[in-house]
C-alpha cells in the first residue's frame, strides 16, 4: 500500500513539472534609472516567488497646456500558462486599487498595501492605486520567447550569419552621442534584462529585424527605435520612446511598447508607408499615440493597408488615434484600406478643441480618407476630449489646403463608459470636399445602445443627438445601426 501511495504522489509530482508554468525575470543592470515606488513579484501556479525589478520612466502630466514631468515606475516579465502576481505600493496606505484596460476583467484582491491577481494571458497592463495615474506600474506581461545568450545562437535560430546578429545582451549600455544602425539582413538584439541608453535607426534596409525584451531608451528628446525607407522590417519586442515608421513597405511591429514624455512625443508614427501592422502594442504618450499621415519630414507619398490589432492606447495629451492632416497638395494624396480593431484607449487629455478626438480624422492638404474600419474600441473615461472628430478641414497651422474628403468610414462595437467626452464632431469642407457614408454600428455610450431605431427616440430628434455628436455641413449619409 505504502510503494502505491508513493507511486502515485510521484506520478502527481511529475505530471505537475510536466503541465506547471514557467516565468522568467530579468534583473536591471547597473546604471539603469529604477523606482522603488512599487515591489513587484510573480510566480508559476505552485512555484517560488521571484522578484520583478521596476524602472523609472517619465510621464506627462498637463493642466491647462502646462507640461510636468512625472515619475511613474515600468516592469515586464515573460511566462507561459499562467502566473500570479503581487504589487506592494511602498508609498503609503492603499485604499483603492485597479488594474487596467478594465475590459480584461482582471480581478484583484488587496492585502495591505499589497494588490494580487493573475494573469492566463500576456497583457500590457497599468496598476494604479489610490487613482494615481501618474505614478502608477506600467506591467508588461511578455509570452515567453527564446532567450538567446550570445549572437552565435541567434544567428543559429534565425538561419543567418553571425556577422549580422547586433548583440545586446542584459547589462547597461550607454550610447552616448551614437546610435545603433541596423542594415539589410541584419538583426539587432535587445535581451531581456538589457537596457540601452541611446537609439537604433533601420535605415534604408530590407529583411531586418529588431527583436528582444529588453529596454531602449534615449532618456531624451528622440524617438527610440526608428524605421526609415526600408522594406520587410520586423520589431518585435522592446520597449522604448517612439517607434516611427516613415517611407517604408512591409513593416510589422509587434509586442512593443512605447512610452514618452517629451514635446512631439507621438508613439508610433506612419508616414507616407504601405502594408505596416501592428499587434499587441502599447502606446503611452506625450502626444498622438497611433497616426497615419502622407508627406512629411522627408518622406513622401499616401498611406495604403495599415493595420492595428490588440492596442493600448494611452494619450496624456493630444489624440489616441489621428489620421490625415499632413500632405503634399500637388500629390492628392490618398489614406486608404485602414484597420483598428481590439483597442483600449485609457486617456485623452486634450484641452485644445482642433485636437481632440480618440478617435480622429482630420484631413488637410487635398488628402483623401477612405475605406476605413474602427472595430471593437473600448474607451474609458477620458479626462478632456471628445469621441470622434471626423472633419475635413483647413488647419492653417500644419496645412497649406483643405483635404480632399473623407469617404466609407465604419465604425463598429464602438463603446464608452464614461461622463467627461465633449460634443463631437462631422463635417465637411465645402460640396466638393466632403464627408460622407460614416457608419456606426453597435455604438453604446455607457451601456446604450445608440442607433435609428432605439425605442423611446422622437421621430423628429437626429439619432447622433443621444451620442452628443454635431453632424455638419457637407455630411452625407451619416447611419447608425
Amino acid at each position: 500500500m505504502k510503494h502505491r501511495l508513493f507511486t502515485l504522489l510521484f506520478l502527481q509530482l511529475v505530471s505537475l513539472a510536466l503541465f506547471a508554468g514557467t516565468v522568467t525575470t530579468y534583473p536591471a543592470p547597473s546604471g539603469a534609472p529604477l523606482n522603488d515606488d512599487f515591489t513587484v513579484r510573480v510566480r508559476a501556479t505552485g512555484g517560488l516567488w521571484q522578484t520583478v525589478d521596476t524602472y523609472a520612466w517619465n510621464v506627462d502630466h498637463t493642466n491647462n497646456g502646462r507640461h510636468t514631468i512625472e515619475k511613474s515606475s515600468v516592469a515586464y516579465f515573460d511566462f507561459t500558462d499562467k502566473v500570479e502576481v503581487e504589487v506592494t505600493w511602498n508609498k503609503g496606505d492603499v485604499k483603492t486599487a485597479r488594474v487596467r484596460p478594465l475590459s480584461k476583467n482582471i480581478a484583484t484582491t488587496l492585502h495591505g498595501n499589497t494588490v494580487c491577481f493573475s494573469l492566463n494571458r500576456p497583457l500590457d497592463l497599468s496598476v494604479e492605486v489610490n487613482g494615481d495615474t501618474y505614478h502608477n506600474l506600467q506591467l508588461f506581461a511578455n509570452a515567453a520567447t527564446p532567450v538567446y545568450k550570445n549572437a552565435g545562437q541567434v544567428a543559429k535560430a534565425l538561419g543567418m550569419k553571425k556577422k549580422d546578429v547586433l548583440f545586446y545582451g542584459p547589462g547597461y549600455y550607454d550610447l552616448g552621442n551614437d546610435s545603433i544602425r541596423v542594415g539589410s539582413n541584419q538583426v539587432l538584439y535587445v535581451a531581456g534584462g538589457a537596457y540601452i541608453k541611446g537609439f537604433a535607426s533601420v535605415w534604408q534596409a530590407s529583411h531586418a529585424k529588431v527583436i528582444g525584451h529588453g529596454i531602449v531608451n534615449p532618456e531624451r528628446q528622440h524617438e527610440g527605435i526608428m524605421v526609415r525607407y526600408s522594406t520587410d522590417v520586423m520589431v518585435d519586442g522592446p520597449i522604448t520612446t517612439q517607434i516611427p515608421v516613415g517611407g517604408s513597405e512591409r513593416v510589422s511591429v509587434r509586442n512593443a511598447k512605447v512610452i514618452s514624455w517629451y514635446g512631439w512625443g507621438d508613439g508610433m508614427n506612419v508616414f507616407a508607408s504601405n502594408d505596416v501592422s501592428y499587434n499587441h502594442v502599447f502606446c503611452r504618450t506625450s502626444d498622438d499615440c497611433s497616426t497615419i499621415y502622407c508627406t512629411r519630414k522627408d518622406y513622401h507619398g499616401g498611406c495604403h493597408n495599415i493595420s492595428v490589432t490588440d492596442a493600448v492606447y494611452w494619450a496624456d495629451v493630444a489624440h489616441p488615434i489621428m489620421i490625415g492632416l499632413h500632405g503634399d497638395i500637388e500629390r492628392n494624396e490618398v489614406i486608404e484600406q485602414v484597420v483598428y480593431d481590439d483597442i483600449d484607449i485609457l486617456q485623452q487629455r486634450e484641452k485644445q478643441i482642433d485636437y481632440q478626438g480618440c478617435i480622429a480624422i482630420n484631413n488637410g492638404d487635398n488628402i483623401t480618407v477612405r475605406n476605413m474600419t474602427f472595430r471593437n474600441i473600448r474607451i474609458d473615461d477620458i479626462d478632456e476630449g471628445m469621441l470622434f472628430n471626423f472633419r475635413v478641414c483647413y488647419n492653417r497651422k500644419y496645412c497649406h489646403a483643405p483635404g480632399g474628403g473623407i469617404h466609407d468610414i465604419t465604425l463598429e462595437n464602438i463603446s464608452y463608459n464614461g461622463s467627461h467626452a465633449n460634443l463631437s464632431l462631422l463635417t465637411g469642407y465645402n460640396e466638393q470636399r466632403t464627408l460622407s457614408g460614416i457608419h456606426f454600428k453597435n455604438l453604446r455610450i455607457n451601456g446604450q445602445r445608440i442607433h435609428d431605431k432605439m425605442p423611446g427616440k422622437p421621430g423628429w430628434y437626429k439619432t447622433s443627438d443621444f451620442a452628443r455628436i454635431f453632424i455638419g455641413e457637407h455630411a452625407e449619409n451619416v447611419t447608425f445601426e
